[in-house]
């Protein structure tokens, strides 16, 4: 996962999550600290945006834990604009602190940055594969090819995961959405496409091998 955004307006989740994903990041949410927590370590996340008034768990809690056992970029989104409540996160091991109402291109532009310097780059590289992350494209073939939005995520999630099995159930929650309304052979049918653009032999795939009764691995 790139980015888990734990806020409890949904609106405000969902809008920022739906502008992030369009910039290629792959995006969970959660609505409170606790399920945060849940996701984080259970999936983990290479950046968190954490807002401060949570049911429950408040944000400086979670970003406390977090500290615990991660150095994990953590970027503070908060209608709480006084200076303790600023240098409180930072001491707690903040990486940065938004005001509310957050200007979504300037969020972006951190986050890129935070990318940048943290992860090197806008590319992923395995066997073969490139994946550009800027221009949803992919090099593979000796050709570059345009990937669509879903194409895209899910190649991002198997390369991101390279010898790993990954369940049919988590591929499709994790780019479609437990509440997506499109079906699991959705999912079966992406891997189809993604095969014939990336693989020498589509019927007998190298990179996106099919574990029988459980999921996929990009080898």
């Amino acid at each position: 996962m790139d980015i888990l955004i734990i806020e409890d307006n949904t609106e405000i989740s969902t809008l920022m999550a739906d502008f992030l994903r369009n910039e290629g990041y792959m995006v969970a949410t959660a609505p409170s600290g606790e399920k945060g927590l849940e996701l984080y370590f259970k999936y983990g996340a290479k950046l968190v945006l954490l807002d401060i008034m949570l049911p429950g768990l408040d944000g400086f809690s979670v970003c406390s834990k977090i500290r615990e056992d991660s150095n994990t970029p953590i970027m503070i989104l908060s209608a709480k604009s006084d200076k303790e409540d600023k240098l409180n996160g930072l001491i707690l091991g903040a990486d940065d602190y938004i005001e509310k109402p957050v200007d979504i291109d300037l969020l972006i532009a951190k986050i890129k940055g935070i990318f940048k310097r943290r992860y090197g780059t806008d590319n992923l590289e395995e066997s073969g594969v490139v994946l550009d992350r800027e221009h949803r494209s992919i090099q593979a073939r000796g050709m570059t090819m345009n990937l669509t939005d879903k194409e895209f995520e899910l190649l991002k999630l198997l390369m991101e995961n390279k010898g790993t099995t990954l369940k049919k159930e988590y591929l499709f929650n994790t780019v479609w959405g437990s509440d997506s309304s499109s079906e699991l052979q959705t999912l079966n049918v992406h891997i189809k496409w993604l095969r014939e653009k990336i693989e020498e032999d589509s019927k007998n795939p190298e990179h996106i091998k099919t574990v029988w009764g459980v999921g996929y691995r990009f080898e």
